[in-house]
């Protein structure tokens, strides 16, 4: 988290007064750069042709009969579970989804752009396992869930959750959902998220979200006001809870996020380019589909490309692979007028160095890609299956100097400092001009993480590392949480739904 810097004490005081209060408003960083191109045209265009070969010769499995009903529908040729797509007939439905809609927050607030130049954050989502506060990492629960949704409640620069923070193993789930959403809606007020586990969970989360938002049917078929992720099962399969949750979302002008997660050499083709033709043919394929369910639903591009260590088989992250499949993909997404996801993800079991670089490698490969959802945004760990509180703090720390980084650069005669330089002449400094003291207040920004002290200046107590920092840094953001406000009946009347619906059992599980 970068904040507004007055002098260095000032700045070491600030950090003890209101953690919470010191940092940038909640905004979108608008991308004011010029996406790096990986590829050229013609090898883009390559990467397309290929992908439309696969879908028109090989297929996809679409494993649900009402969806397979669609698409036979719509034009595709159905054999069996497998869909076959003429390459007119996929560009025609794709051409249909927006390239820029407005997802709305529980409160008008926190509405969000997605697409364009806009770049939307989220904290990491789905983690099984959680450490941090002091404790080691343990099971997912409901406590620390709670506490995550706090933490990216009070940090401005995350936009929304996207997912569950942490995985709430402890509440049973068939009543999972329920539970989870209400935490989601009440604890904070940034745009929520259902998972596409089942087609009651989708009805349940949008109804809720409805009940929040103290909006009518009409409305809510008329703003975006959720998000689902949609993976294919890649290779070349989309599952049936899958399509049900594009089905129910999709319907209902709800946001749904397809990503195929490609990995090469497992799931997918060893080489990046033949990683990026299925996850593009993939991709493709499940956008299509949501545009049959309903022309013009928003959708987003998701691009999860990246490797394994062929040693033992483990998901890599951060890796140079994962960075050219991000630039990639943005130019992809940007080919097809479509709002464009990646994430902010590493392979370390720890915050340290690794973790660090590796989640800078695959943020500016993000950035520079040309992102508009940065999904896991703050606090990924080991691969995805370990949420950091400390690690959550120190993404924080690093997204805002990126949105920072975005700002425009003033070039103007007073900027210019021309009047500053002869006033100081030779050998002077620039600390007391009133050219510096009129812009500094306003125009520099410190990480909070960052330790500015000269080696001489540690205290007795040794030196504090970055996460013992970031750990004390959480704490207090948590403790500045309020709870955002929500009208007493609809507050009311979404706690009945929630009792409601876990008397009647909430969905079916398998155990």
């Amino acid at each position: 988290m970068t904040r507004r810097g007055r002098s260095a004490r000032e700045g070491a005081r600030s950090r003890t007064r209101n953690v919470a209060a010191d940092q940038p408003p909640f905004e979108q960083p608008r991308m004011r750069l010029d996406p790096i191109r990986a590829v050229s045209d013609d090898e883009l265009e390559s990467i397309h042709q290929a992908s439309l070969r696969v879908l028109s010769d090989t297929g996809i499995d679409f494993l649900d009969e009402t969806a397979r009903q669609q698409l036979s529908e719509a034009g595709a040729e159905v054999d069996g579970d497998r869909v076959r797509f003429d390459p007119d007939l996929i560009l025609n439905l794709v051409k249909t989804a927006p390239e820029e809609f407005t997802l709305h927050g529980v409160r008008p607030e926190r509405n969000l752009t997605m697409g364009g130049k806009f770049i939307t954050n989220t904290s990491v989502a789905s983690p099984p396992f959680v450490t941090g506060l002091g404790r080691d990492r343990r099971d997912g629960n409901r406590d620390d869930y709670r506490n995550l949704l706090k933490l990216g409640q009070v940090l401005n620069i995350i936009h929304t959750s996207a997912g569950y923070p942490v995985e709430p193993m402890d509440i049973h789930p068939s009543v999972r959902h329920l539970h989870a959403t209400h935490d989601m809606l009440t604890l904070s007020d940034k745009p929520p998220f259902v998972y596409s586990l089942s087609r009651q969970r989708n009805i349940d989360a949008i109804e809720m979200t409805r009940i929040a938002r103290a909006v009518d049917d009409a409305t809510i078929d008329e703003q975006a006001c959720i998000i689902s992720v949609i993976n294919a099962s890649t290779p070349l399969r989309y599952d049936t809870v899958m399509l049900h949750g594009i089905q129910e979302m999709s319907a209902r002008n709800q946001v749904i996020v397809i990503t195929p997660f490609t990995l090469a050499g497992a799931m997918a083709p060893i080489t990046v380019a033949g990683a990026l033709v299925l996850q593009n043919a993939e991709a493709l394929a499940g956008i299509a589909y949501t545009q049959v369910v309903r022309p013009g639903a928003p959708v987003i591009y998701g691009g999860f490309t990246s490797n394994v260590d062929m040693r033992s088989g483990a998901p890599a992250f951060g890796t140079p692979e994962y960075w050219q499949a991000c630039l990639i993909g943005g130019q992809l997404a940007r080919r097809y007028g479509l709002p464009y996801r990646s994430s902010n993800v590493n392979a370390s079991n720890s915050v340290d160095a690794q973790a660090a670089y590796e989640s800078v490698f695959s943020l500016w490969g993000a950035v520079m890609g040309g992102v508009n959802l940065l999904l896991h945004g703050a606090g990924w760990l080991e691969g995805g299956l370990l949420t950091s509180y400390e690690k959550m703090v120190i993404d924080a720390d690093t997204l805002n100097m990126v949105a920072a980084m975005l700002k425009p650069i003033t070039v103007d005669d007073a900027s210019l400092a021309v009047e500053a330089i002869a006033e100081v002449g030779p050998a002077g400094h620039f600390f007391g001009t009133a050219h510096t003291q009129e812009r500094y207040t306003t125009e520099h920004f410190a990480p909070m993480v960052s330790d500015w002290r000269n080696f001489e200046s540690w205290d007795e107590g040794g030196r504090v590392e970055a996460h013992q920092r970031a750990e004390k840094l959480a704490r207090e953001l948590l403790d500045a949480h309020e709870e955002p406000p929500m009208d007493t009946s609809v507050r009311a009347e979404l706690g009945d739904f929630v009792a409601r619906r876990v008397a009647e059992g909430g969905v079916e599980t398998d155990y």
